[in-house]
């Protein structure tokens, strides 16, 4: 059997823990804050977990992480 290849840009996104969720970062977070109220700007700055739906599809893209 094959090894199984690991995308890169899921890689450099997406973080395992030692439990085996997978943390992601918030979108929109990057530029144009001034438009944001601070709470929002706050929550964003934040990392959070992948659904649990969606955890089978993304384990699938980092299978070595």
């Amino acid at each position: 059997m094959p090894k199984i290849k690991t995308n890169r840009s899921a890689a450099k996104r997406l973080k395992t823990t030692k439990k085996g969720k997978i943390k992601r970062w918030h979108a929109f977070s990057g530029h144009i804050k001034t438009k944001k109220g601070p709470k929002k700007r706050r929550k964003l700055s934040s990392s959070t977990f992948i659904d649990k739906a969606d955890e089978k599809k993304f384990k699938k893209l980092i299978p070595y992480a």
